[in-house]
């Protein structure tokens, strides 16, 4: 099997108001903010170009579920599918079905905590 996680790919919070969590961010703290949150660029140790996601959300958000946290981290994957599997058979919860998209195809789990993590198999090419 190659890697399983080869970076974090997201950081995903509550807050009572994203709008103004985001506006925050970018006077105080210079986040180059969108509808989203911030894209952070950053190169692997080959020079490919990769990302990660700094997003709020709003307090009433599903998202997480069928985690109670307030937070959801993302971590980058090299290959989804194979990784579900070996979790599966490792008797990991996984929640739900995998979802793909033209920026990448995404998955989640449970941690032993019950924390919900959500596992993404990136196309950083797309957002470029």
């Amino acid at each position: 099997m190659k890697k399983r996680v080869t970076g974090i790919g997201g950081l995903f919070f509550k807050t009572k108001n994203p709008k103004e969590t985001k506006e925050w961010y970018k006077k105080h703290l210079g986040f180059n903010t969108d509808d989203y949150g911030c894209t952070f660029w950053w190169k692997d140790k080959d020079g490919n170009d990769c990302s990660t996601q700094w997003s709020p959300f709003a307090e009433d958000t599903k998202y997480y579920e069928p985690s109670k946290k307030d937070f959801m981290f993302n971590y980058r994957v090299e290959n989804l599918h194979e990784l579900i599997a070996a979790l599966k058979e490792e008797g990991v919860t996984v929640v739900g079905e995998i979802e793909e998209y033209e920026y990448g195809k995404f998955g989640w789990i449970l941690d032993n905590d019950g924390n919900k993590i959500e596992l993404w198999e990136p196309v950083d090419k797309a957002f470029q």
